[in-house]
C-alpha cells in the first residue's frame, strides 16, 4: 500500500468526524499516540510497537487530512534528492 492509499483509507473512514473536531483537538490525540510510542519503545513487547506505529500513522494521515496536505507529495522532499544531510543545529 502506498502512503497515498492509506491516507486515503483514514478520509474515508474518518475525515467527516475528523474536521468537526477541528486541528488543535486532533493534534492532542496525535500527541497521546506518540506518547504512547513512547512508552512502547522503552519496553519489549513487539506487538505494542507495531501497534503504535500504526496508530501514530494513522493519526498523522487525520492531521493531513484536515489541513489539506498530501503526505505522500509532502514526502517528495526527501525521494526528490534534494534533502542533503540533517538541518543543522
Amino acid at each position: 500500500m502506498h502512503i497515498k492509499e492509506f491516507q486515503q483509507f483514514i478520509s474515508e473512514k474518518y475525515e467527516k468526524r475528523d474536521r468537526q473536531r477541528g486541528v488543535p483537538k486532533t493534534f492532542l490525540w496525535f500527541i497521546e499516540e506518540v506518547g504512547e510510542l513512547a512508552t512502547a519503545l522503552a519496553g519489549n513487547d513487539a506487538k505494542n510497537k507495531r501497534e503504535e506505529f500504526a496508530d501514530v500513522l494513522a493519526w498523522l494521515c487525520t492531521l493531513a487530512n484536515i489541513s489539506d496536505v498530501d503526505l505522500e507529495k509532502a514526502c517528495k522532499k526527501y525521494t526528490s534528492g534534494k534533502v542533503k544531510g540533517f538541518k543543522p543545529k
